[in-house]
């Protein structure tokens, strides 16, 4: 069957199976790597994309129930050469590690700054639940989603501090 899916605001129009998972539409008929794959199960959270303005795990959505909608992948977050805030934030408070989780946490973190711009480190841990970081204690992804919360509202932004183990 053809699918037609608005891909970061470019149309995207390919012969899939019916079966084609959405994560799989992205990768390898878009070509887009950012979106990983991680467990087919809904589980871990790596693949986390919007879907007509929310996130949802692409390893649970057939490509052919996104035909004719909007899907937002973690490559659509920079626009016009500037690092979405929450990317930055991740950048200078050290939010990742290995950066298999990166991407569903970045887009997890940016709909929750859409819908809450002054998230409490509770509010945050509580939407990046659906997302499993292997390397982090999500210390870093709490700092970095603070970081890119003050950016956006004006407030004070702080150079990143590096963590005591590393100086040690």
């Amino acid at each position: 069957m053809e699918v037609t899916i608005n891909l970061n605001g470019t149309p995207e129009t390919h012969e899939v199976e019916p079966r084609l998972l959405l994560v799989h539409f992205i990768r390898e008929k878009a070509g887009l790597r950012g979106t990983h794959w991680g467990c087919d199960t809904s589980n871990c959270g790596t693949c986390v994309v919007w879907l007509d303005g929310k996130p949802v795990k692409s390893c649970t959505v057939l490509a052919a129930m996104a035909d004719g909608r909007s899907v937002r992948t973690v490559e659509g977050l920079e626009q016009g050469g500037q690092l979405d805030p929450v990317q930055e934030g991740f950048m200078e408070c050290h939010g990742l590690q290995c950066g298999f989780c990166t991407p569903g946490m970045l887009m997890t973190a940016r709909a929750l700054l859409d819908d809450n711009p002054d998230p409490t480190e509770t509010e945050i841990r509580e939407a990046i639940s659906g997302q499993l970081c292997r390397c982090t204690g999500y210390e870093n992804i709490v700092r970095s989603v603070r970081w890119a919360a003050e950016k956006e509202q004006g407030g004070p932004v702080t150079e990143s501090e590096t963590p005591a183990e590393v100086t040690a």
